[in-house]
């Protein structure tokens, strides 16, 4: 995988919550999606990503649950952006203005997403006064 997204990075230029993205990774199989165990942020690709955008665009466009969007957006990506049903609906995509887009708003928020901290919070410096109410 050359480069990698992460959840923050991906709200930010798909502006949508971070919630969303977290949700739909962790409850659908993205592909370009790395996730490896708990506590290990996931990384998503620069296809994975589009798959996103793709089924974010079908979702709020044509009203379609996530799942089937997920499902269409993934034939679309490996199709060049053209779908056709078995009743012959034909859907047609400009994938190439849609990848442009996504990879300038990535490079802006790339610059300006915040970078996840990683282990634990650093200790406070301040002493929390004590529970116990005595006066050591």
């Amino acid at each position: 995988m050359a480069r990698a997204y992460t959840v923050g990075t991906i709200a930010l230029a798909l502006d949508i919550p971070t919630k969303w993205v977290d949700n739909i990774l962790s409850h659908y199989q993205v592909q370009g999606v790395v996730q490896k165990r708990q506590g290990v942020s996931r990384k998503v690709s620069l296809e994975g990503l589009l798959q996103l955008t793709v089924s974010l665009v079908l979702t709020q466009d044509l009203n379609i649950p996530i799942s089937h969007a997920l499902r269409l957006a993934s034939d679309l990506t490996r199709t060049d952006g053209h779908h056709r049903t078995p009743a012959g609906i034909g859907i047609d995509l400009d994938l190439a203005r849609i990848r442009e887009d996504l990879e300038a708003r990535l490079a802006q928020a790339v610059e300006i997403a915040p970078v996840p901290r990683r282990g634990r919070p650093p200790r406070s410096v301040v002493e929390p006064p004590s529970k116990t109410g005595r006066l050591d």
